[in-house]
């Protein structure tokens, strides 16, 4: 088993730090555990892991004596989290990064992973591991029984011969699926949205799917009023890109970036703007950290309000605070949010001066404006 030391060290920066948020779980540990135990594994065989959230999983697997480790994470914070905690642990070297697919799956013998709570991630994942690895290929999900359900089993079982669930320790448990079906990929999918005159196209991963969320529905309605000067906007948290969209095909000579730290939300994007006919840029990127400040003329938000299962604003905070580095003087940021969580003195501060511009029986637009003054 891992020793504990290497847990003790892992954090989840670049990600939020709270006392309730952690970088390791009993589900990592008890994956961990299982894969150790099991017998006749050869551990100079390529081994994946999937959705490691912070490190523990990938690490914890080469502290086993797994010399081939493959990652997947879809979350470029993730994936950052596991750099900087790899360089704490002295393994920088010990692994490589892939997109899911063949690259990270060819020749694969077993698969270590964090279950994820959407069954739609999970059926692209299980999927693309019956297509690609192994036909021996072991799988070992982890999750917290509180997340599980037995639509996960259901899951796997149409890609998977065998699916068994251990016992659970820690209030976590592993799925075993063995037995390699497949079948063919459902994801991405694409849907009409009639009524904004839209296709949007969405990976498995992607908040929201192919609909369109009634937040952003709610913001999409403000576009024609948002910064008629701007020359440049950015879909900070774009999701499928609904609204990168929106801004290209009805501001043609507007310069649109849409960016978000999951990988699937950034292939989503990029499909749907291509089924849209329009034409924007994309960027994998935390909270537009690669971006230069002062150098956008306006940002349009969808916040998250989670932090993986727990309920934490931390995300959005990071994302105001971000749009107020990046905005010229004079730009502006649209934001739609839960009218419970009253966002409107946290964008003043994090952005500028901000006006509630319109709410309904859920939802508030907010409007903030970068001070032309520094502050």
């Amino acid at each position: 088993m891992p020793d504990e030391s290497l847990f003790d060290a892992l954090r989840r920066e670049p990600d939020a730090e709270a006392p309730n948020l952690h970088a390791v779980d009993a589900a990592d540990r008890l994956v961990l555990d299982t894969v150790a135990e099991l017998p006749g594994i050869d551990r100079t065989m390529p081994i994946a892991v999937i959705g490691d959230r912070y490190g523990a999983m990938t690490l914890g697997a080469v502290s086993l004596g797994f010399t081939a480790v493959r990652v997947h994470q879809d979350a470029v914070t993730g994936a950052r989290a596991l750099e900087l905690n790899a360089a704490r642990v002295s393994l920088s070297d010990s692994y490589t990064q892939h997109t899911l697919g063949a690259e990270l799956l060819t020749g694969v013998g077993t698969v270590l992973m964090q279950l994820p709570r959407s069954l739609a991630e999970l059926t692209e994942i299980a999927e693309h591991i019956a297509a690609h690895a192994s036909a021996d290929v072991v799988v070992l999900a982890g999750g917290r029984d509180k997340h599980m359900t037995p639509a996960m089993n259901d899951v796997l079982k149409k890609s998977f011969e065998t699916v068994t669930a251990g016992r659970g320790r820690q209030k976590a448990r592993v799925l075993t699926a063995t037995g390699a079906v497949a079948s063919g990929m459902t994801y991405p999918v694409s849907k009409r949205i009639a009524d904004v005159d839209m296709t949007v196209v969405a990976h498995g991963a992607v908040f929201a799917g192919a609909g369109l969320d009634i937040g952003t529905r709610f913001l999409l309605e403000y576009t024609p009023k948002m910064l008629p000067r701007a020359r440049s906007a950015v879909d900070l948290g774009c999701g499928t890109g609904i609204l990168a969209t929106e801004l290209a095909r009805t501001r043609p000579d507007l310069e649109v970036i849409a960016t978000d730290r999951s990988a699937a939300a950034i292939a989503s994007a990029s499909a749907t703007a291509a089924a849209n006919g329009t034409r924007i840029s994309v960027i994998a990127d935390d909270a537009m950290s690669t971006f230069d400040s002062e150098s956008v003329d306006l940002v349009v938000c969808n916040p998250p309000f989670h932090e993986g299962a727990a309920v934490h604003t931390g995300a959005a905070s990071k994302l105001f605070v971000a749009a107020g580095r990046v905005l010229r003087p004079g730009g502006q940021m649209w934001t739609v949010y839960n009218t419970h969580l009253n966002y409107r003195r946290e964008l003043a501060d994090a952005v500028g001066p901000t006006d509630l511009m319109g709410r309904n029986g859920k939802f508030t637009v907010a409007r903030s404006v970068r001070p032309s003054e520094q502050r």
